[in-house]
């Protein structure tokens, strides 16, 4: 019978973990890969244990059958899948069961190898599908991003059944800082994907009670495939917790939940799956109630940050944001003047760098944080994905949320300079975009009421502005409220943000930066990338003008370089070269 119609009228049963088990039974810490090629008695072993067990459904041994993880290449990681899949088909031998080509993550480190990794997941189904296996379960997976492109290809050469499981920890939350709610929702919202659930991170209580919160994922079916319990290292074992009779009870919980396939992630045996088996109505569908039930109601929103006034009303002004960058010491002295200063020039936003170029600052949310309680002004640190992971990248919006910074600059970051990085790491858990998908979901959960006011950076100087027109569309689907743009100091500079402008119709406050010396001009224009100072402007500077008469020339062009824009520009970002910010009020005409 086709998968899909069996599942319409009875639940799945999967088989076990292979992993732990094949450790476990054979006392070996190899990967179990390998055995696919080594020893195929071995796999092909375990796979009957589980069909003896009550499964009707087992996965092929190439969870981690990838060029990264077997160090090899990709013609030998073929003839790995090839084996697995004649092995499962000799285990198999005519009984009743499928069989599924079975996809883990592949490692990856930078964007080279995300996009390496992408064309890597449709070799392997590919490979799959040649060898006429039709039903293909990527699991353990942060997100949907790296294998979405992989599988919408596929499914466009071959009629496929695609399962997708995330792995997500007892809070509910996957290593890229999503929820399992998000997670379900936008595997579910993929027409190729047939099956959506859960699988590994977490025992099986914790499993249906974040399914529970969670909710059915449309009108795909639900797997369930939860770890035996959680993990102890004992002499150098993992060893996990739970019995086959506890994890069989709350399987049944599991199923109660509407779960269409259930099995068993890491720790598990046949002897788990034989008792979750041999329940009464196990395999029985359940009817849940379909109607709607829209809970208590959301009360009032109430919006904060720079872009709206005291009443939540987006302001009808031009925005002005003015970067403070934080100290290398702890001195706060000068900051803190330059702060009080700004207090009464109609100031609408303070943003504070994060350790721009990588090297340490005070971190920008405690400062901001230290400002805004001392001033009582708008402040919006920048948050970079260089220096936390998805878990840090939540407890810093938690934390700032409770002390009343509700901005956010969000960007991907500089790299860490290359003379440090023998001793420092950077995470990069995720990009920009990455960390504004976390931002949107905190707004749809834990902010629900007072949601967080995020924007990103706009590089106007990128050689393919498409690309920058297309990152900008993207970020404003994540949420996205504004951008700030690089330093403009040219018509042409005005001109590509214009049609930024036109194309997305995002609210963008234009860089403005007066420069106040040649000096400081040539800095500019010779060592950071991006920034379009030219020769002309630099001439603008005598070589041996003073202090004032240097401002003088800054003034004079921040005050061109506003006209240029003002057509489009929905207010102006002011970076002042170390601190000078009295210099605002000659350039606002105060």
């Amino acid at each position: 019978m086709n998968l899909r119609e069996y599942l319409k009228t009875t639940n799945l049963i999967t088989d076990g973990a292979f992993g732990t088990y094949f450790a476990a039974k054979y006392q070996t810490q190899d990967i179990p890969e390998l055995a696919n090629i080594t020893a195929p008695e071995k796999v092909k072993k375990i796979h009957e244990e589980y069909l003896n067990a009550g499964a009707k459904f087992i996965r092929t041994n190439t969870f981690a059958s990838n060029t990264e993880t077997l160090q090899e290449d990709f013609a030998e990681v073929e003839k790995n899948i090839q084996a697995a899949v004649e092995i499962a088909r000799d285990a198999v031998n005519g009984r009743d069961a499928w069989i599924a080509g079975d996809i883990g993550p592949i490692p990856v480190n930078g964007a080279e190898d995300v996009a390496a990794a992408a064309d890597e997941y449709y070799q392997i189904a590919k490979t799959f599908a040649e060898r006429g296996v039709t039903v293909l379960d990527f699991e353990t997976f942060a997100d949907l991003g790296g294998i979405l492109p992989a599988i919408k290809k596929i499914c466009a050469e071959y009629e496929m059944f695609i399962m997708v499981s995330f792995s997500v920890n007892q809070f509910g939350y996957s290593a890229a800082g999503l929820s399992a709610k998000r997670l379900l929702a936008d595997a579910a919202a993929v027409p190729e994907i047939d099956a959506v659930g859960l699988n590994c991170g977490v025992g099986p209580a914790h499993m249906r009670q974040i399914l529970e919160k969670a909710g059915r994922p449309g009108d795909k079916f639900l797997l369930a495939i939860p770890n035996a319990g959680y993990p102890t290292l004992t002499r150098n074992k993992l060893q996990f917790g739970n019995t086959p009779a506890y994890f069989a009870e709350k399987m049944k919980e599991l199923q109660a939940l509407g779960a269409d396939i259930l099995g068993g992630c890491c720790g598990t045996t046949p002897e788990f799956i034989g008792e979750m088996s041999s329940w009464d109505g196990i395999l029985n569908k359940i009817v849940l109630d379909t109607e709607t039930d829209n809970g208590e109601q959301t009360g009032h929103v109430q919006r904060h940050g720079f872009l709206y006034d005291e009443n939540g009303e987006r302001k009808q002004k031009k925005l002005i944001a003015v970067e403070l960058a934080p100290p290398f010491d702890a001195d706060d002295e000068k900051l803190l003047e330059s702060a009080h200063l700004l207090k009464n020039a109609g100031v609408d936003v303070l943003t504070f760098p994060d350790s721009p170029s990588g090297r340490t600052r005070v971190d920008s949310v405690l400062m901001a944080s230290k400002v805004r309680q001392a001033t009582g002004l708008s402040v919006m640190p920048h948050i970079c994905c260089r220096d936390r992971n998805a878990i840090a990248m939540r407890s810093l919006f938690l934390g700032a949320a409770i002390n009343d910074i509700h901005n956010f600059l969000i960007i991907t970051g500089d790299p860490i300079p290359s003379t440090a990085r023998q001793t420092v790491k950077a995470v990069f858990n995720s990009d920009s975009t990455g960390l504004m998908k976390i931002a949107k979901e905190m707004n749809e959960d834990v902010f629900a009421k007072n949601p967080l006011c995020y924007g990103g950076a706009i590089n106007q100087g990128r050689k393919n502005l498409d690309v920058e027109i297309g990152r900008v569309k993207k970020k404003m689907e994540e949420g996205a409220e504004f951008f700030l743009t690089q330093p403009v100091f040219t018509k042409e500079d005005a001109a590509r943000l214009r049609r930024i402008k036109e194309e997305t119709g995002a609210t963008i406050l234009c860089g403005i930066m007066p420069l106040i010396s040649r000096k400081n001009a040539m800095f500019m224009k010779n060592e950071i990338a991006g920034v379009n100072v030219t020769d002309e402007i630099v001439a603008r500077y005598p070589e041996k003008a003073n202090r004032k008469e240097g401002e003088a020339a800054g003034i004079r062009l921040a005050k061109e370089v506003m006209k240029m824009v003002e057509d489009f520009a929905d207010g102006y970002y002011f970076s002042f070269p170390f601190n000078r910010v009295y210099m605002l009020q000659d350039i606002m005409g105060k």
